[in-house]
């Protein structure tokens, strides 16, 4: 065979490898029917979660600060959605607003950082109506713990690219910083905190 040809074979032949490698890592369809997931334990991947909250600085902008430490879990049942328990613990002290200094300061002086180190959410119900539902808990926050109410949207489940199964979740939720005890600067800081989730888990 001519050394052009075989060249020109060659190419073709690596560029069907490379087209067929790239198609089987494409991941399936995502499904927005939760019962598509199966049954077991599934937990954070804290490499595709995020947890914000913001409020009021003086009236001037919606001051918005992100926690760099969370951990959650929870089991899962396709049969019963609705009975699933969702446990989520926070680092206060992660709390993060670009600057290191003024980040410690926060947390210590808005969410106790230094004596309740640690935040926890337990869910005590689920409800849902197709992909949106609503997920009450109980919030401990500086060693108050208050019920909340969080808006949750199931965004889907799948096969990851590293195989296992995942399913993925948005929340938003409010709650007043006063009703835990947290008071300081309220007369310039807003007492009214919206907190955004953005969660992926990972089936165990």
């Amino acid at each position: 065979m001519p050394l052009r040809r075989f060249t020109i074979l060659a190419a073709v032949l690596f560029l069907a490898a490379a087209a067929s490698s790239a198609a089987e890592a494409e991941p399936k369809p995502v499904s927005l029917n939760p019962a598509d997931a199966p049954a077991g334990t599934y937990v954070l991947d804290k490499t595709h979660a995020s947890l914000t909250a913001s409020l009021s600085h003086m009236g001037l902008s919606h001051y918005t600060m992100r926690f760099d430490v969370l951990d959650a879990s929870f089991s899962y049942d396709p049969k019963a959605p609705e009975a699933s328990r969702v446990q989520a613990t926070v680092d206060a002290n992660s709390l993060d607003v670009g600057d290191a200094k003024v980040s410690a300061a926060f947390a210590r002086d808005f969410l106790a950082g230094d004596d309740k180190p640690q935040i926890v959410f337990t869910s005590t119900a689920i409800a849902y109506t197709g992909a949106h539902g609503t997920m009450t808990g109980d919030l401990t926050l500086r060693g108050v713990t208050r019920p909340v109410t969080l808006d949750v949207t199931f965004n889907g489940t799948g096969p990851g690219l590293l195989g296992g199964h995942r399913m993925g979740f948005s929340a938003t939720g409010d709650i007043k910083r006063s009703d835990f005890g947290s008071k300081a600067w309220l007369s310039a800081v807003g007492d009214d905190v919206h907190i955004v989730i953005e969660a992926e888990f990972q089936r165990k």
